[in-house]
């Protein structure tokens, strides 16, 4: 503790210290108190340290040139910094902060800020990555780096943090890890999986970038409770789902997203499920696109409200009406309810019809809900032109808007 108070006087002195310098002589297991006022990187900690600053006021600034932060020992903690300027190139990972094959490590509190990547963590485990505010630099969308980046990194929780202008939120090859409270804004994929497994994700709000989450190769994992807003463009997806397996889908709001739910190839693994329950599916393009096979989900107590189609199969064969479809509520069911048990007497059916495919041209849904279209899908479901292909049947559906 000595060491830290005489550092804190040294700098405000004005004594010039060198930040590195600094590190390199403090004993393991010391804390750094920074005050405010501006510190340069690039920095390596190699030991066990707390480097903590004043929140808004203490700024460590790269030099332009490779990662700001660089931990390479467990049981270090950064925190209440403002970390800035790292180098611009993707094949050395430039970040803000990285972190390297380490366990109990804390980043909280931080603004990262004019770097390429946000924190990367590479093989670290058991960590917390905590209310920080992560923006990239400013390029175009698909040449920025990624927010949080975790690649091999398994049992850590990852909650309250802001990513704004960042490109993905990625989780690769990385298990039970914990990711909750998020917000993420103006990305590509705000939070994107491939070959992981028993993660939870819950209670995040991910709005206006083009994917909300997308699940690939990856399966026992739960998203729960997370709010999924305007995931627009061609790639509009506010859940998405390629082969995988075993997964629980609940409780999430999805609205206002080209595609709501995007399901591909999942469950993937053979007598597995997917179980997709008590959603609120509202105001989409489309509430789920099925794409290539995808049987046995179970699509449960789910609300399908104000979606310009419900469904929407282009695997070829119709694979929806092979998943188990059962007491969800459909804004366009048509039946009644006469003993009062609120699930309507007859089933929900919804059917294809090959006459309508026109009315998912992008450039047509603009128009969608005006009188002339609205008159042509009248038409088109009184006299079709062809054989109706049904696309699934609910045989419980819901008569109100309530989902436990």
């Amino acid at each position: 503790m000595r060491v830290a108070i005489w550092l804190v006087v040294a700098v405000c002195t004005g004594w010039g210290v060198n930040l590195q310098s600094v590190i390199d002589r403090t004993p393991a297991g010391s804390k750094i108190e920074l005050p405010g006022g501006v510190f340069q990187g690039n920095i390596v900690i190699d030991k066990p340290l707390i480097l903590t600053g004043k929140r808004g006021k203490t700024i460590i600034r790269g030099d332009g040139n490779g990662t700001v932060i660089t931990i390479k020992s467990s049981h270090v903690t950064v925190e209440n910094l403002t970390i800035e300027n790292s180098g611009s190139e993707h094949e050395r990972i430039d970040a803000g902060i990285a972190i390297k094959k380490a366990k109990f490590c804390t980043v909280r509190g931080c603004t990262i800020r004019d770097t390429l990547f946000g924190i990367d963590l590479e093989s670290v485990d058991n960590s917390r990555i905590e209310g920080n505010f992560i923006t990239s630099k400013p390029f175009p969308l698909g040449i920025r780096g990624d927010g949080i980046r975790l690649w091999y990194s398994n049992d850590n929780v990852l909650r309250r943090n802001h990513l704004y202008k960042s490109r993905d939120f990625v989780v690769w090859y990385s298990h039970g890890n914990l990711i909750e409270e998020n917000i993420g804004e103006y990305g590509r994929y705000s939070l994107h999986f491939m070959y992981a497994g028993k993660n939870r994700v819950r209670n995040n709000t991910y709005r206006r970038n083009s994917v909300g989450i997308f699940f690939m190769y990856s399966k026992d994992t739960v998203a729960e409770g997370n709010t999924i807003e305007s995931s627009l463009g061609t790639t509009g997806i506010g859940i998405g789902l390629k082969d995988a397996s075993n997964f629980t889908i609940r409780g999430n709001t999805i609205l206002y997203c080209a595609k709501g739910l995007y399901i591909d190839r999942s469950p993937f693994e053979p007598e597995s499920t997917n179980r997709i329950e008590g959603n609120r599916i509202l105001y989409n393009s489309i509430g789920i696109h099925f794409h290539s096979l995808s049987v046995d989900n179970v699509i449960r107590k789910n609300i399908f409200k104000g979606n310009m189609e419900q469904v929407y199969d282009d695997s070829g064969r119709i694979h929806s009406v092979m998943n188990r479809w059962e007491m969800n509520y459909w804004d366009d069911y048509e039946g009644i309810d006469r003993d009062g048990d609120g699930i309507g007497d007859i089933p929900y059916t919804l059917y294809y019809y090959a006459d309508k495919v026109w009315l998912l041209n992008p450039n047509v849904r603009f128009f969608y809900g005006s009188p002339v279209i609205s008159l042509l899908n009248f038409i088109a479901k009184l006299a079709p032109l062809s054989e109706p292909v049904k696309l699934l049947t609910d045989p419980k559906p819901l008569i109100y808007e309530e989902i436990e």
